[in-house]
């Protein structure tokens, strides 16, 4: 898969997620990618909140996996 396309399906799956962070006052940045890795960043009240390790384990790297099943890791910078 071309980089473009997998930057397309990123994007589609942080739209997925992106619904449910803007409820409570958040959001979802894509920050890098590879083959086999996402990083991305969480915002507004998502960047400091206790469980946000808990929603990208279970959201967001999920969804993402959903969209490109060979990403192995998914990870957030602070």
């Amino acid at each position: 898969m071309k980089e473009k396309e997998k930057l397309i399906k990123l994007n589609q799956a942080l739209d997925e997620i992106r619904p449910f962070l803007q409820k409570d006052g958040g959001d979802i940045s894509l920050i890098d990618f590879t083959d086999k890795e996402v990083i991305i960043q969480f915002e507004g009240n998502c960047f400091n909140c206790k469980i946000n390790n808990l929603t990208l384990n279970v959201g967001v790297k999920q969804i993402i996996k959903k969209y490109l099943p060979d990403i192995e890791k998914v990870k957030s910078i602070e």
